[in-house]
């Protein structure tokens, strides 16, 4: 009886590879027509342009423009988990200051993808189940850190000071630093009232 190797390789799909690949080209063109137009100004007639198609053809890759919304949603949402770094061993304050800078250096450095990510700039659109499971995950992280320093009941705050920071940023001063400057200053503000409004704990009978 012939047998079959255990360590057989599966035959590549190339047909998927080749959709696969083609979706990220047309993501990363959007992301970049994003940036000069704006994220409501996307062309579909542009966007295929860009890519070497007709519009129509982009449907046999995202069923509607918000598909391809849908698709640079989760592509950024990867991109911020990856880059926000919880920190290991810092002391609570130097932990929030290091979750704030990098959550302001990845929103700052592209307005449209912080718009798409953490603004409700496209009217109607909603992020899948798919897709905003992934940005669950990365905020899984960040509640759990903030939960083992006893912070978590200040979530709210720190998320409320840090949109700010950077909407006032991109809004007043983009490319500069006047309120990213405050950024330290504003996570001992925030860590004063995490303690200050810390649940007391009920005594054991």
């Amino acid at each position: 009886m012939l047998e079959v190797p255990n360590d057989v390789t599966k035959p590549r799909d190339r047909r998927t590879e080749r959709k696969q690949a083609t979706r990220a080209e047309i993501v990363d063109a959007a992301w970049e027509l994003c940036a000069a137009e704006g994220l409501a100004g996307l062309s579909l007639r542009d966007l295929a342009a860009r890519v070497g198609m007709q519009a129509p053809s982009l449907y046999s890759y995202f069923d509607s423009k918000h598909a391809i919304y849908d698709a640079m949603f989760a592509e950024g949402f990867r991109q911020f988990n990856a880059y926000r770094v919880i920190p290991e061993g810092a002391t609570t304050l130097d932990g929030l200051r290091s979750l704030a800078h990098r959550f302001a250096e990845f929103c700052t450095a592209s307005p449209v993808r912080y718009q798409l990510m953490f603004q409700r700039t496209i009217p109607g659109f909603e992020p899948s189940p798919e897709s905003y499971a992934i940005s669950a995950a990365g905020f899984a992280d960040y509640a759990a850190w903030m939960a083992s320093h006893e912070i978590a009941h200040a979530t709210d705050m720190y998320t409320g000071v840090m949109t700010g920071l950077v909407d006032q940023q991109l809004s007043n001063e983009p490319g500069g630093d006047r309120w990213l400057r405050l950024i330290d200053d504003a996570m001992a503000m925030v860590l004063s009232y995490a303690e200050s409004t810390k649940p007391k704990r009920r005594a054991r009978k």
